[in-house]
C-alpha cells in the first residue's frame, strides 16, 4: 500500500524501535480507560451524594450487569480491530476497505440488538439477578435508558478499534475526554438542578456517548487514509464478516464468561457479611485502575502482532510480545505495589469504617499485589489473537482462570480450615500462574506452524 505520508496519531508497527512505539500506542489508551474509570465512578459520586443510598444502589448493582451484556460485542471490535491491523501491515486496501464498512455497519447492529435487548428485557434480568424489591424500579429505569445509547456505544468501540489498526490511539482519548467532561457537567445539572435521579445519570451518560461516537464518525469520514469511511458505502461483507466473528466472538465469550466467574466468587464474598462485601467491592474498583493500563498493553500486542503478521514479519511478532512481556510486568507490580502500600487512604476515599477498610487491604494485599500476573497472562492471550488463534487462548482462559477458580471453591474453600477471605482471593494468583503458563506453550506452538507457513512460500520463489 503506497501509504500517504504518515500522520502524527498513526504509529509504524513494522520498522524501527519496538519498545517506543509500543509505549505511544499504549499510553493514550491507558489514559482513555483511566478516564472512563474516572467518569463511571463520577456517575456513582454524583448519584450518591445528592440522590440518595437506593439511588446510588440502583446505579452501582447494574455494572456487572451492563458489562456481561455488552462484553460479547466488545469481543468483536478486537475482532475488527485485528483483522484491519493485519491488512494495514500488508498494505492489502481492498480488503481493509471492506473491514472498516463492515465493522462499522456491524457496530449498528450491535448497539440496537442491545438496546432491544436493555429496554425490553431490563426489569426481567433484573428480577432474575434478586435485586432487593426497593431498587428495583430505579435500577429498571436506569437500566432502559442506559441502553438506548447502546448504538452509539458500540459505534464509538468499533471506530476506536479501527483507529487502533494504525496506531491512533491519540484521538479517542481526546473524544473521550471531551465526552467525558460533557459527562460531568450534565450529570451535575440533571441530578442537582433538575432533580431527575438516577435517570439523569444515565441520560448524562447517552449524550455524552453520542458526542464521543458522532467525533469517531467524523473523524473517519474525513480521513484521506486507508481507513476513510464512506458511510454509502456501509455493507455487511460476507468473507469479512466471517473472520471478524471468527476472532471476536471466541474473545467475548471469554469475557462474559470471566464475568460469569467472578459473579459466582461475588456470591461466595457474599457469605461473608455486608462489611467484607462493602471492602471487596471497593479493593475491586481500585483495581481496575491497575487492570486497565495493564489492558492497554493487551491491545497494543494484537495491533502490533496483527501489523507484522500482515508484513510477513515473524521476528518482530516475537520481539514485540516479549516486549510487552516486559512493560506489563513493569506496570502490573509498580501499579498494583503502589495501591496495595497506599490501600488505607485509597480504601478511605470509599468509606469511612475501619473493618472496611481493613477487608479491602485483605483483598489488595493477595489479589492487587499479584495482578501483574494477569496483566502477563492477557498479553500471551493478545499475542495468539494477533496471530489468528482466537479459539485456543478462550479455552485456555476458561478451563485455567474460570474452571480452576470454581474447583478450588467447590473443593479447597469448603474444607473448614481454609473457608476464608484470604483462601478465596488466592484462587486469582494461582489460576493466573497456570493459565499463563499454558498460554506460553500455545504461543510458542503457535509460532513454530506460523514459521513453517511464512517460510514457504519464500522457499516456493527462491526455488522457483
Amino acid at each position: 500500500m503506497a501509504h500517504n505520508p504518515r500522520k502524527s496519531y498513526e504509529i509504524d508497527m513494522i520498522h524501527g524501535p519496538i519498545l517506543p512505539k509500543l509505549l505511544q500506542f499504549a499510553v493514550p489508551l491507558m489514559c482513555s480507560s483511566v478516564l472512563q474509570l474516572l467518569f463511571n465512578a463520577a456517575d456513582i459520586v454524583v448519584v450518591g451524594r445528592w440522590a440518595g443510598d437506593n439511588s446510588l444502589a440502583a446505579v452501582g448493582s447494574n455494572s456487572a450487569l451492563i458489562g456481561l451484556l455488552t462484553n460479547l460485542f466488545i469481543g468483536l471490535a478486537v475482532g475488527s480491530n485485528t483483522l484491519a491491523a493485519k491488512y494495514y501491515g500488508a498494505g492489502d486496501k481492498k480488503e481493509l476497505h471492506k473491514t472498516v464498512h463492515t465493522s462499522m455497519l456491524l457496530s449498528i447492529i450491535s448497539g440496537v440488538l442491545l438496546t432491544v435487548v436493555g429496554v425490553f428485557g431490563a426489569r426481567t434480568i433484573l428480577i432474575w439477578m434478586q435485586t432487593p424489591a426497593n431498587v428495583l424500579d430505579l435500577a429498571a429505569l436506569y437500566l432502559r435508558i442506559y441502553f438506548l445509547g447502546m448504538t452509539p456505544t458500540m459505534v464509538y468501540n468499533f471506530g476506536a478499534a479501527l483507529l487502533r489498526a494504525q496506531g491512533d490511539t491519540r484521538r479517542p482519548l481526546y473524544f473521550l475526554s471531551l465526552a467525558g467532561v460533557v459527562n460531568i457537567i450534565l450529570n451535575l445539572f440533571f441530578v442537582i438542578v433538575m432533580k431527575l435521579d438516577v435517570a439523569g445519570v444515565a441520560i448524562a451518560t447517552v449524550i455524552s456517548q453520542c458526542i464521543s461516537a458522532t467525533l469517531v464518525v467524523l473523524c473517519m469520514v474525513r480521513d484521506t487514509g486507508p481507513l476513510h469511511l464512506d458511510l454509502r458505502a456501509m455493507r455487511i461483507h460476507g468473507k469479512t464478516l466471517w473472520q471478524i466473528l471468527r476472532i471476536g466472538l471466541p474473545a467475548g465469550f471469554q469475557g462474559i464468561l470471566f464475568s460469569l466467574s467472578n459473579v459466582v466468587i461475588q456470591s461466595s464474598v457474599n457469605t461473608f457479611g455486608e462489611v467484607v462485601m462493602a471492602g471487596n467491592s471497593a479493593a475491586a474498583n481500585i483495581e481496575q485502575f491497575v487492570y486497565v493500563s495493564m489492558n492497554a498493553l493487551y491491545q497494543a500486542t494484537i495491533s502490533f502482532v496483527s501489523q507484522n503478521l500482515g508484513a510477513g514479519n515473524y521476528r518482530r511478532i516475537k520481539e514485540t510480545v516479549i516486549r510487552a512481556q516486559l512493560c506489563v510486568l513493569v506496570v502490573g507490580v509498580v501499579l498494583g505495589n503502589a495501591a496495595t502500600f497506599a490501600g488505607g487512604p485509597l480504601l478511605g476515599i470509599y468509606t469511612t469504617s475501619p473493618a472496611v477498610v481493613e477487608a479491602g487491604l485483605v483483598r489488595l494485599g493477595i489479589v492487587c499485589r499479584t495482578y501483574a500476573i494477569c496483566g502477563m497472562m492477557d498479553v500471551m492471550v493478545g499475542g495468539l489473537r494477533g496471530i489468528g488463534y482466537s479459539v485456543m487462548p478462550m479455552i485456555v482462559s476458561l478451563i485455567g482462570a474460570c474452571g480452576l477458580r470454581l474447583l478450588w471453591i467447590a473443593t479447597l474453600f469448603q474444607i473448614s480450615q481454609f473457608h476464608t477471605m484470604p483462601m478465596l482471593y488466592l484462587s486469582y494468583p494461582v489460576s493466573w500462574i497456570i493459565t499463563f503458563s499454558v498460554h506460553v506453550v500455545c504461543f510458542v506452538w503457535a509460532m513454530r506452524r506460523l514459521r513453517v507457513q511464512l517460510e514457504e512460500p519464500a522457499l516456493a520463489t527462491t526455488m522457483g
